[in-house]
């Protein structure tokens, strides 16, 4: 089990079905813009910063409005739903108990702003990190490395003995990109297999034991 360095969870759509809370927000604020999201448009936002969900939100709806005006009412309507329709994903409680129980130091690094995530926390359960790392806290967001690297800095651990577990691909090549062990749950989109990654269908039956045994050396 020393192996195991630490343990970085993404947030929506890996720790919580809140992908689909997304999904209405983004609907709303496309509304509140004057058009209708697109499917493609909205699948490439998947596990992007705010900033870059609403330049393809903009793109996509060909509008020119101020980018500040429409994340502020994209982070109001989303603060609004995660008030009150978060849940879990399957299996993500019962692995943040089981680490905590084991003594693994667990970070959470999200996209999500610092705002939207302490509304998260309170469903979520601070207790279990060690360290939270935002969106808006990094220079550079995913898919750059810098969210992940920053997260196993805070809890004094190993990057490439940090297991990193996420759900989408811009997620997936941060921690990729700062040498973490990744493990992908596929969520709303598909993860194609790869060396570099381990993807499991749920979290469900996930133990501490299971993730250790995938850092090497």
């Amino acid at each position: 089990m020393n192996r195991l360095s630490g343990v970085l969870c993404d947030m929506d759509g890996t720790l919580l079905d809140s992908e689909k809370i997304w999904d209405v927000a983004l609907a709303d604020t496309a509304a509140w813009l004057g058009g209708e999201l697109s499917p493609a448009a909205r699948q490439r936002m998947v596990g992007s910063s705010m900033g870059r969900s609403v330049a393809i939100l903009h793109a996509d709806l060909d509008v020119d409005v101020d980018a500040e005006s429409s994340a502020a009412y994209l982070t109001e309507r989303t603060a609004e739903l995660f008030r009150t329709d978060l849940v879990w994903r399957p299996g993500a409680r019962e692995l943040l108990v089981a680490l905590q129980s084991a003594g693994v130091p667990t970070a959470l690094v999200t996209s999500t702003r610092r705002h939207l995530t302490e509304i998260a926390l309170d469903t979520i359960g601070r207790e279990f990190f060690v360290a939270v790392v935002c969106g808006d806290e990094v220079r550079r967001p995913k898919p750059h490395p810098d969210p992940y690297l920053r997260a196993a800095e805070l809890i004094g651990g190993d990057p490439t003995r940090c297991v990193a577990i996420e759900d989408s691909p811009i997620g997936i090549a941060s921690a990729e990109a700062a040498s973490c062990v990744v493990v992908a749950i596929p969520n709303d989109v598909d993860i194609e297999p790869a060396p570099t990654r381990y993807v499991f269908p749920t979290l469900i039956g996930v133990s501490v034991a299971d993730l250790a045994a995938l850092v090497r050396g």
